[in-house]
């Protein structure tokens, strides 16, 4: 056997037909060209392609040696990144607590099927900026690819924890990447945003705010992960912060994190209470940043000491942990009532008066769904139509016109999602942005591989009970 595997015939069929199958994987019939550079390889040898090494001789140098296992390596990693899987890390705690700060995770490529670059021309293990700079691109936009997704294992699942391209990223002010260019335009309005410029309550301006506004490609866009709460097709509601799918209550997975009302008698709690409860120190310091409209309509703020209310991020089973220390007078779960319209929350429209725990219904779209469409629920799918799937919309005469004709309904040519955090008060999702197109899909989060806590020193500071778990 080895020596019928040493036959040069042997190798080239072997590796001929595993690129074959790749090439069919791929759908790109020009990369047929490549099965050429399979044959020279191991039967012409006409061309030198590995010229890095000298050729005709059996043993190189160690420095060739090294750069040959180096560009091996770099071959074989992007090969598996952009395929198969890609190492990922949470830096919010908008999944708390199923997914925490610190955790480092692989994402698979190949569940949904790889996503192929939009941008190819990229610096290798990089995403949208160069290593050590801060606005450096780390890609070129001279050839451009439209999208396009190899066969997968299965489609998007509800309750599946999805990493995505933020929609919102299309464009970003360089100075404000926390927040999203259309954020930034409700927040500050669009005059300081194209002037770059803001006044603070003083009425002293601050100059080059904002930045440089620049666009960023499908593939270059803020990597975010969620749990995708309704897939292409349902139809979402959330009750006092319950969610529904398709008229059912959300199944119960993952653990879900809400905000809490803490009351005390002012004595202060125990730091080791926090750690136990795996409140982080970054929460507890927020703690007294209490948003000033729950006095409005939580009526367990009456008659009480202001200095004596906290608000933390719990999991249902520390409330009753919380609400046993002596020192704590009542907790109590933060609901925003129906019709308290929070202009932040999607689709920044009066018509529609939601909030963060009173959202919906609404209907994601599927490809191939036709929908009406009017004035009324143009704001739910304006997005959509005109910059997801390319089309010119404007309103005239309280008339829907799309590519200039008159439009009464409209079919979707993507699948969409709605995406949302585990910390359902700590999460920028779809409730502020709107649906996740496919063609911003990455892959699913599958198992986390390390794990770190910034709160704690560097030894202590590892999670070892969090190694290789899987994401629910």
């Amino acid at each position: 056997m080895k020596k019928l595997f040493a036959n040069q015939w042997v190798k080239f069929g072997v590796w001929t037909f595993i690129y074959l199958l790749f090439v069919i994987w791929l759908q790109n019939w020009w990369l047929l060209l490549g099965i050429a550079v399979i044959y020279d390889t191991y039967i012409s040898k006409k061309v030198h392609w590995a010229f890095w090494k000298k050729k005709g001789v059996e043993k190189q140098s160690k420095t060739v040696e090294w750069i040959d296992a180096l560009v091996f390596a770099v071959i074989a990693a992007t090969v598996i990144r952009l395929f198969f899987i890609e190492a990922f890390t949470i830096p919010t705690s908008s999944m708390e607590k199923s997914l925490l700060v610190g955790d480092y995770l692989f994402v698979s490529k190949f569940n949904y099927g790889p996503k192929m670059p939009n941008t190819p021309l990229s610096v290798p293990f990089t995403h949208h900026t160069m290593p050590f700079t801060e606005n450096t691109k780390s890609y070129l936009e001279w050839i451009k690819w439209p999208y396009h997704r190899l066969a997968g294992l299965q489609t998007v699942k509800n309750n599946d924890v999805v990493v995505f391209n933020f929609p919102e990223g299309d464009t970003v002010c360089l100075n404000q990447q926390a927040s999203s260019y259309y954020q930034l335009l409700r927040q500050y309005g669009r005059q300081s945003v194209v002037n770059d410029q803001v006044r603070d309550s003083y009425g002293q301006i601050y100059h080059n705010f904002f930045g440089e506004r620049v666009s960023r490609p499908v593939d270059k866009r803020e990597n975010y992960i969620k749990r995708c709460i309704a897939i292409a097709g349902d139809s979402l509601q959330v009750i006092d912060g319950q969610a529904f799918v398709n008229g059912k209550p959300q199944e119960k997975i993952g653990d879900k994190q809400y905000k809490y009302l803490v009351i005390t008698d002012g004595t202060p709690i125990n730091p080791k209470v926090f750690e136990d409860l795996e409140i982080s120190r970054e929460d507890v310091d927020a703690s007294r940043n209490i948003d000033p409209n729950i006095f409005d309509f939580m009526p367990e703020t009456e008659n009480q000491d202001r200095n004596n209310m906290f608000v933390y991020p719990l999991v249902e089973e520390n409330v009753e942990n919380l609400k046993s220390l002596s020192c704590v007078k009542s907790v109590t779960r933060i609901i925003k009532p129906k019709d308290f319209w929070e202009e932040y929350i999607f689709p920044h429209d009066e018509k529609y008066r939601w909030n963060e725990d009173n959202f919906g219904p609404i209907y994601v779209p599927k490809k191939g769904a036709t929908i009406e469409i009017n004035v009324d629920n143009l704001p739910l799918y304006r997005r959509i139509i005109e910059t997801y799937e390319g089309n010119k919309v404007f309103v005239k005469d309280s008339q829907v016109i799309i590519n200039n004709q008159v439009a009464t309904s409209y079919t979707f040519q993507m699948d969409y999602y709605f995406m949302m955090g585990d910390s359902r008060h700590n999460s920028a999702d779809s409730r502020f942005w709107g649906f996740v197109p496919e063609d911003h899909i990455v892959g699913k989060a599958l198992f986390i591989w390390f794990s770190t806590d910034k709160d704690k020193s560097f030894f202590s500071s590892i999670r070892w009970s969090r190694f290789f778990k899987g994401v629910k």
